[in-house]
């Protein structure tokens, strides 16, 4: 699973865990708070998708589930073609039926 991750300061974490967690359409709720070994990131600093955020001193990791995360399966499968994004580039289509 690819991961987001966004630092936050303490006091606003259970604030963020439940506007977050009334969207599960979406990325919903985070999935790990605190030490980033215990999901398998060695390195905040070096991350395997887009780029490194800073953590200020008394900020707190946070990590919701991502939506690279099937980009990250379909690179492993090596599929013929597919059509997805990129990190901070949503992909979207509009596709419009010409039948009434």
């Amino acid at each position: 699973m690819v991961v987001t991750m966004r630092p936050i300061p303490p006091v606003k974490i259970v604030k963020a865990v439940q506007i977050t967690s009334r969207h599960t359409f979406v990325h919903g709720g985070p999935i790990h708070i605190g030490d980033p070994n215990i999901v398998g990131i060695k390195n905040l600093g070096k991350p395997d998708f887009g780029d490194s955020v800073t953590i200020e001193k008394g900020e707190v990791p946070v990590f919701w589930a991502c939506g690279v995360t099937p980009q990250a399966v379909a690179m492993a499968a090596k599929p013929e073609i597919c059509i997805t994004h990129a990190p901070g580039h949503m992909f979207i289509n509009l596709i419009f039926s010409t039948k009434n």
